[in-house]
């Protein structure tokens, strides 16, 4: 900086498009920061000051390039395309051209940096954030010449599942600087007795899309594995974290930085949140103000007329939907219904596609060739589709931060605003998307949830420290608990995971699930362990079997296979198709589900053969159910106090106060219209007492006579996750009481049960004998002798290696690793403390229903702050409706859906009374 405040810049100032002497640059000391070549490089690429940011700088790369330079273990958070990653290769590239300068042998042959991303397309796309600005850096120094800077290459490669044998020797022989790489192949890097070496010397560690990996075992997974690549370096990792849309900041942040010292305090950390530093213009439509009345023919007309004009009416369109399925029948029906897209200017991506399909989209998407694509969720992450000025989401995305991920890959440039809108198509999406919108605008982002003291990732990663070297049993534990994830990791826990990798259980070794690991005090010589290294005495850990390396290299990892299950008649042991095994999670003996245009009744599974009854029922789980996301709690939520908030305008003036209000709500008339006559039909019909609140919960029972039913429909809008472990709940205690058998079906905004007419429960009662405390402990018991239970056994026991996916080169298949763990579940579930198991039930109790939610819902009700309001009915409110006819939203069921909609509206308005129109078709919204 000179003494008036402006930048001195490394090039003539005619070659600039503003004059410094008149411009005060606000970021010229990040600048400064950076060596001479890449200052020039950066003028080069990006010379144009931007007013709104007051310099040359992102608001992201602003914050986080000093805090990098200075070795600051830093999250940045910022909107895709708000050049977050730019700004921590930077930093890195900045400081390692300064070592190369500044060393006399320049960079050695070994790792520096590693950028950890979730998925391997991401690993590719690393053209604009590296290979660019190492080319042009390097361009720069070779013109130069002028011997002030003899700079060394800085090599990168990619390093995943898929690089070939040839190439992974190359980077041996001549190592990478930096390392692009996935979560499970560092795993694998850090017990290659050879490229461990090269790992020693790492300095950074970019984690690219973080929030994608924290809420899940991945992430776990990884989390661990930094904390062992730290353990073995010879200085401190600096560690960045990269993410478009998370919450909370501080509870991630700790995530990816861990502990020092195992129990103790986070390691310091700085966070760079610029989540809003670009424009959105996002807006949700309707096709309607009447989803009910309007027939199905017409609403979809008007949905892909609107789709249409959007689409002409900007360069790249990316379409969203919530299932494979949909994002193909998008497509389909734009090419059917419009002379302007064929092969050539539109396509679908989505991850049942084979991989050239995806990645010649992906090149296509690149270069703008495409008008519109259309996919589910496989493009939320990875490549840059600069081109891309539109995202439209068909349906709820089911979060803010979906909504804001997806919506985030329009306007991928600096400067331009981010335009999204959302499309309902049903009554209880429109009301979702109504106030997920709303809190988008206000800064609103689900909280991320992180699983902790999970097993078999435990088991994984001490088995993998035991193969690198025999070490002392604490240096173990301390790796373990340094990670953030098993901050709390207790004593019982440890011992219980070790006693099962020690196969100190009789029978396991029967069952060929062999000891993985020893531990031992270190003996005197004549002992069983004696190690000169270390003391007599101390407790030591370490590998059992020869081909503890090849086993564990072959079967690491926490992403679980799948496979479909061939469903046959038990009558005639005919095959009528096959179902999906995510879809079994969801079913229950007795439940009803469409397949191939029929309904069949689940009875049982044995492997991977489901056998069905035919069967007249109407259908309980719908088919699209284990595809779509489910809301999240703190959405669901939002909504509850959203309907209070309505209510209270209701009460005070009716449908034109709460049509006034709904318009601060970023939403078209029709939805406006749309929600307003939601709601006033559902007082008219049921009184406010009928709408759940956050402190109150809405229960409707309906008697059925025609399906010789009883209903009770719960409107617990808390998320499919809460209401898929409350209504498993309530339907134990049902089923106790009422000795029968309990028919469930489970939505985002609530659950029915359903049981025979001649059986009835109190259900008030027993919600309020519910106890919190108790609530763990009869969830568990409900989940006895599950399909659910079956398959996470599975997953866990095949993550934990109880099962072998690999073996002396014969591959398991999933259905075949189903077989095995099925021999397997009764004896483990009949062991003490047995560590597999006690992971099963922790990972759906606590990661797939949300126990604590449970028990937090279940404890207000108790405390009386949350009070039970239940109406008896002959027909479901408009509140009810999805519930209602939640199967019949599969597409063969269509009409059946259309029908049954317009029975129950009829019903309801004959209750009503035509008044209860007025109002809502005419007048001035202003009254």
């Amino acid at each position: 900086m000179d003494g008036s405040g402006h930048l001195a810049l490394p090039v003539d100032d005619d070659d600039l498009p503003f004059d410094p002497a008149d411009v005060a640059i606000e970021d010229g000391d990040v600048f400064e920061s950076l060596e001479p070549a890449v200052q020039e490089w950066w003028l080069d690429e990006f010379g144009e000051f931007v007013p709104e940011h007051e310099g040359f700088f992102t608001p992201p790369q602003r914050g986080a390039i000093p805090t990098i330079h200075e070795g600051t273990n830093t999250l940045v958070c910022a909107p895709t395309g708000s050049g977050k990653t730019l700004a921590s290769f930077t930093s890195i590239i900045n400081d390692l051209y300064r070592t190369a300068r500044e060393t006399d042998d320049g960079l050695e042959n070994s790792v520096y940096c590693l950028y950890v991303s979730p998925l391997k397309s991401l690993a590719n796309d690393i053209h604009r954030n590296l290979e660019v600005p190492l080319d042009g850096i390097e361009r720069i120094v070779d013109e130069r010449d002028d011997g002030a800077e003899s700079i060394a290459e800085i090599r990168h490669a990619i390093r995943h599942g898929d690089t070939s044998s040839s190439d992974r020797q190359r980077m041996l022989e001549e190592t990478p600087h930096i390392l692009n790489t996935t979560p499970e192949t560092l795993a694998i890097l850090l017990n290659s007795p050879k490229f461990r070496e090269k790992l020693r010397s790492v300095e950074y560690v970019i984690v690219d899309e973080i929030h994608s990996l924290a809420a899940g075992k991945r992430g776990t997974h990884l989390a661990v594995s930094l904390e062992r690549l730290e353990a073995m370096t010879e200085g401190d990792l600096t560690r960045i974290g990269c993410s478009a849309t998370i919450e909370p900041l501080s509870r991630v942040a700790e995530f990816l930085v861990g502990r020092e010292e195992p129990g103790g305090d986070p390691r310091d950390y700085e966070i760079v949140d610029a989540r809003f530093a670009r424009e959105f213009d996002m807006r949700l439509e309707c096709p309607t103000d009447d989803l009910i009345n309007t027939p199905r023919e017409v609403v979809q007309e008007r949905f892909y007329r609107m789709l249409h004009e959007h689409v002409q009416d900007h360069t790249n369109t990316l379409v969203f939907t919530n299932t494979r399925s949909g994002a193909e029948r998008v497509l389909h029906n734009l090419r059917e219904r419009f002379d302007a897209y064929d092969e050539a200017n539109s396509g679908c991506h989505h991850g049942s596609l084979s991989k050239d399909v995806r990645q010649g989209i992906e090149a296509r998407l690149k270069d703008g060739d495409l008008d519109v694509v259309t996919t589910s969720t496989s493009l939320e992450l990875g490549i840059d589709m600069p081109h891309v000025d539109l995202v439209v989401q068909v349906g709820s995305p089911k979060s803010v931060a979906a909504l804001l991920q997806r919506i985030g890959r329009a306007g991928h440039r600096v400067g331009q605003t981010v335009t999204g809108r959302v499309i309902a198509l049903d009554r209880d999406e429109l009301l979702e998307c109504a106030v997920m919108l709303k809190k988008a605008t206000e800064g609103f982002v689900d909280s991320v949830s992180i699983p902790e003291n999970a097993q078999d990732v435990a088991a994984q990663h001490v088995y993998g420290m035991a193969i690198a070297e025999i070490r002392p049993e604490a240096e173990l534990t301390a790796i373990l608990r340094r990670a953030d994830p098993y901050r709390n990791y207790g004593e019982d826990e440890y011992e219980s995971l070790m006693r099962y990798l020690t196969a100190e259980y009789a029978g396991l070794e029967e069952r060929n699930v062999y000891a993985k690991v020893w531990r031992d005090e270190n003996d005197p010589p004549d002992g069983q362990h004696h190690h000169e290294e270390f003391p007599v005495g101390e407790p030591l850990v370490g590998k059992r079997g020869r081909l503890a390396r090849v086993i564990y290299m072959t079967n690491i990892g926490t992403i679980p296979d799948s496979f479909t299950c061939d469903v046959y008649t038990r009558a005639s042991d005919e095959w009528v198709g096959q179902l999906d095994e995510q879809y079994l999670d969801t079913l229950e003996k007795g439940d009803v589900f469409v397949l191939g245009g029929s309904n069949f009744e689940y009875r049982y599974r044995r492997g991977s053969k489901v056998y069905v009854d035919r069967t007249s029922a109407r259908p309980t789980v719908p088919s699209w159910y284990s595809e779509r996301l489910p809301l999240s709690s703190d959405l669901g939520r939002e909504i509850l106090a959203f309907q209070d908030e309505l209510l209270e305008r209701y009460e005070a003036g009716g449908p034109p106060r709460v049509r006034a209000w709904l318009r601060e709500f970023p939403l078209d008339d029709d939805s406006v219209r749309a929600i307003a006559r939601l709601f006033d039909h559902q007082c008219r019909y049921a009184g406010t007492e009928s709408v759940s609140t956050p402190d109150r919960l809405a229960i409707e029972v309906v008697r059925d006579r025609a399906e010789y039913e009883r209903h009770y429909y719960v409107h617990s809008a808390y998320g499919r996750r809460v209401n898929d472990g409350l209504s498993r709940l309530l339907a134990y205690r049902c089923a106790q009481e009422a000795t029968a058998n309990v028919r469930v079906a489970v939505a985002d905004n609530g659950f029915v049960l359903s049981m025979p007419l001649n059986r009835k429960v109190d259900i008030d009662g027993i919600i309020a004998d519910l106890e919190a405390e108790q609530v763990r402990t009869d969830l568990r018991a409900s989940l006895s002798e599950t399909d659910l239970l079956q398959r996470y056994f599975r997953i866990n026991a095949t993550r934990s290696l109880m099962i072998l996916k690999r073996y002396k080169g014969y591959e398991k298949s999933a259905s075949e690793q189903q077989v095995s763990s099925e021999m397997l579940l009764g004896f483990a579930d009949e062991l003490e403390e047995f560590a597999v198991i006690e992971e099963t039930y922790r990972e759906i109790l606590e990661d797939k229903l949300n126990v604590r939610e449970i028990e937090d819902i279940v404890g207000a009700i108790d405390a009386g702050d949350l009070a039970v309001s239940r109406r008896q009915l002959d027909s479901p409110t408009p509140r009810a409706f999805g519930l209602a006819t939640l199967s019949a939203s599969d597409v063969v069921l269509a009409e059946d859906e259309s029908a049954a909609l317009q029975s129950f509206h009829e019903r309801v308005l004959e209750e009503i009374g035509d008044e209860s129109l007025a109002g809502l078709t005419g007048g001035s919204d202003d009254e």
